[in-house]
């Protein structure tokens, strides 16, 4: 009986883990943003703004990169929720963005983008005011 309990704690475990965020894999991910958007220490504004430091920050202030008037104006504070709904489908999310995205739709890539962006948090990144 014992080792039946070990063993359904066990399988638990690795359900969740399975469910889990996974930064390697946010970065394949992150391979179709890469063609908009840079991240890292040297990171710079391209045809999107840089991701560094992307939740905890208001849209549209990052200095340097010229935002819609839309994403300016949208009032959000970048948060995991937030980034989850904008992903999906960004004009849905902000009308108006200039952004040309079809969106991400799966669950899972979108925990695992996350986690790898949340590597950057502290990486540099000059914001607005």
């Amino acid at each position: 009986m014992r080792k039946y309990v070990f063993a359904a704690l066990f399988m638990a475990a690795g359900l969740g883990q399975a469910c889990a965020q996974d930064a390697a894999a946010g970065e394949k991910v992150f391979a179709v943003c890469k063609a908009c958007h840079q991240i890292g220490d040297n990171a710079k504004n391209a045809v999107g703004p840089v991701l560094n430091g992307l939740f905890g920050r208001n849209s549209g202030s990052v200095e340097g990169y010229s935002y819609s008037e839309a994403n300016k104006k949208s009032g959000i504070t970048w948060d995991e929720a937030t980034f989850t709904d904008y992903i999906k489908d960004p004009k849905a999310k902000i009308p108006g963005t200039k952004m040309a995205f079809a969106g991400i739709k799966d669950e899972q890539k979108i925990k695992d983008l996350i986690a790898f962006l949340h590597q950057y948090d502290k990486a540099p990144v000059k914001l607005t005011h």
